[in-house]
């Protein structure tokens, strides 16, 4: 926390925020049931649905809640635009690499990069957000870069999927943590930058004719409720954020990487290799150390405004 920290949110929206939070990692948790469902879709043709449809959605809810007006003067507030061009095109990537790697046998490195997510939260906390970074946070840290260079050194290429998924969602977790405007109103915006290239690269692959849409009813319905997997976790993500200290989300955040984990090897097939198990070992060690020496300073939930 800050030298000078924000006064402490009232406790009901503490546990608003803890309870965002989880159902919005419980939710990206089973993320990859649904996107084997959709095995024979090409990644970038999935993304582009989750765009596309999430935007139809949003549309519909923010004219339905009559948020244009206020949605259109929080842009107008200065550098939300631009952040929110930030924080669409790193969402959007994270998409990108966490769909390939599902499709691509690579589950367990996606589901390493959001072990590694929270860690990388409390470092961005202390560099961006002034959040003091306690010794044992520090050894806490430590351990997940060795786990990451461990893997990095013995099997070179995997270990970017896991680097470029963490690194993605804690920037993208950054900027809507300090950005000016809501939950909803932050992803409407964002979805609406992105919708339209999703719509032009859905168009052209259509008309080269290797669109996954428009043939098989069951997909089409699979492609189209990614709008509602898509928006869902993320206003719930957002929503909770700017209720907890940044470095806290990463306590809740173990729920949906071992989801993932244990998915990738008792459903999908994957084999923990021994440079797997020293990898995600390290890790663990350096998750438990955090959140017990959170659990010790007696700040596991949020006690200060967000964002």
């Amino acid at each position: 926390m800050s030298q000078h920290a924000a006064p402490a949110t009232p406790p009901h929206e503490s546990r608003k925020g803890v309870a965002y939070a989880f159902a919005a990692y419980l939710l990206w948790g089973l993320l990859p049931l649904y996107l084997k469902l959709l095995g024979d879709v090409p990644a970038l043709q999935i993304v582009a649905h989750r765009m596309l449809w999430s935007l139809a959605l949003l549309v519909v809810v923010v004219l339905a809640l009559r948020r244009v007006p206020a949605i259109l003067a929080a842009v107008r507030t200065r550098l939300t635009f631009p952040m929110l061009m930030l924080s669409a095109a790193l969402i959007s990537a994270n998409w990108l690499v966490y769909t390939w790697a599902v499709l691509n046998g690579h589950v367990l490195e996606a589901s390493l990069g959001y072990f590694v997510n929270p860690l990388v939260n409390v470092a961005l906390g202390m560099i961006f957000l002034k959040e003091r970074l306690r010794p044992v946070q520090a050894v806490a840290v430590a351990l997940a870069v060795c786990g990451v260079v461990l893997m990095a050194t013995a099997q070179g290429g995997d270990v970017w999927i896991a680097l470029a998924l963490a690194f993605s969602f804690s920037f993208y977790g950054l900027v809507r943590k300090v950005v000016a405007i809501d939950a909803l109103g932050g992803l409407a915006v964002e979805t609406a930058l992105v919708g339209p290239l999703a719509l032009a690269w859905l168009w052209w692959v259509a008309a080269e004719g290797r669109a996954a849409f428009g043939i098989d009813g069951t997909r089409d319905i699979l492609l189209m409720a990614s709008g509602i997997l898509t928006a869902v976790p993320l206003l719930m993500f957002a929503a909770g954020a700017r209720r907890l200290r940044y470095a806290t989300i990463g306590l809740i955040q173990y729920v949906a990487p071992t989801l993932v984990f244990f998915q990738g090897i008792l459903l999908f097939g994957e084999k923990l290799t021994p440079v797997h198990a020293v990898t995600f070992a390290l890790i663990w060690l350096g998750l438990v150390i955090y959140a017990a020496d959170s659990l010790r300073a007696g700040n596991p939930t949020p006690v200060t405004p967000p964002e």
